[in-house]
């Protein structure tokens, strides 16, 4: 049966800019949801001492959860290849931290779709980066997971895989049995595209997802599709909303997860309106685990 996680995403500014937010205030509300685990994020200020690394795992164990991902953003499509070692060197500083935490999955990503970057070098660029980490990953029995993501906020460029055709091409190119998908499908509509059409794609690899939902402020998917910049920013027609009351059909998605065996970790990336509003989304998500993974 999937466990649910959550992740501070109405929180990431005062976690990870201002520190107006403490690591322990979020622990402190997080685990008082009805979830298993907390989802981790490398770039939280108070990570930045590794000493501390310990005692975040021991608040988080001591509520009786777990940190089973961490989520950060390699970028491995630069052309330079000292910098290519640099993010790799990166990389497996965050497996080394996502092992300390007591995690099993740290994220990958691809990198940035930079001018002029060709779809075969890019995917040939951010395997080869990928592929140098994994027997990293496996000494420590990390899996690395690859998101079809949109863009890490300190981009300049949205993500090379973000469009399907990409996203699938680099996950047919790597087979490892530490590597697997990190399947979200809010993002897949922010690359104009249809979740259900990309998870039928990937449902094999699929380890772990992301939980969150969109909804349109005005016009029409087929509004979304024909915009231009609609794969180049935050689609102004999309906003953030509350889990189940969105675009996405979680009937379809869990259908689909569960003809394939998944029985991962799902995270909630939502919540951007409070508590409150993460509360509900928690609630929807456990029912419908619970009909699709009925407990024995």
């Amino acid at each position: 049966m999937p466990k649910l996680a959550a992740f501070p995403k109405a929180f990431m500014h005062a976690l990870c800019k201002d520190g107006s937010m403490k690591l322990a205030n979020w622990i402190d509300m997080a685990c008082k949801l009805d979830i298993e685990g907390l989802e981790w994020y490398a770039g939280f200020l108070e990570m930045q001492d590794s000493k501390k690394w310990p005692i975040f795992r021991k608040m988080v164990e001591d509520n009786g959860k777990v940190i089973p991902m961490m989520c950060c953003s390699p970028d491995f499509t630069h052309p330079n290849k000292a910098f290519r070692k640099k993010e790799i060197e990166k990389q497996k500083y965050w497996i080394d931290m996502t092992y300390v935490l007591g995690g099993s999955f740290c994220r990958v990503l691809s990198g940035q779709r930079r001018p002029g970057l060709s779809i075969q070098e890019g995917v040939k660029l951010a395997a080869e980066s990928i592929q140098h980490c994994l027997n990293y990953a496996r000494e420590r029995s990390i899996t690395l997971i690859l998101e079809n993501h949109y863009k890490d906020d300190f981009w300049e460029y949205p993500e090379f895989a973000q469009q399907m055709d990409v996203f699938c091409l680099l996950v047919d190119s790597i087979d490892h049995p530490n590597f697997g998908v990190n399947y979200d499908p809010s993002n897949t509509f922010l690359a104009g595209e249809d979740p259900l059409e990309l998870l039928k794609k990937v449902s094999h690899r699929v380890v772990t997802m992301h939980a969150s939902d969109r909804y349109l402020k005005y016009g029409t998917i087929e509004d979304l599709r024909k915009e231009e910049d609609g794969a180049i920013g935050y689609a102004k027609r999309l906003s953030h909303g509350e889990i189940g009351k969105g675009l996405n059909d979680y009937d379809a998605i869990f259908t689909e997860l569960k003809r394939v065996g998944f029985d991962g970790w799902i995270s909630i990336e939502d919540g951007v309106d409070g508590m409150d509003q993460l509360k509900r989304s928690v609630s929807f998500l456990r029912k419908k685990i619970d009909q699709y993974w009925p407990r024995k």
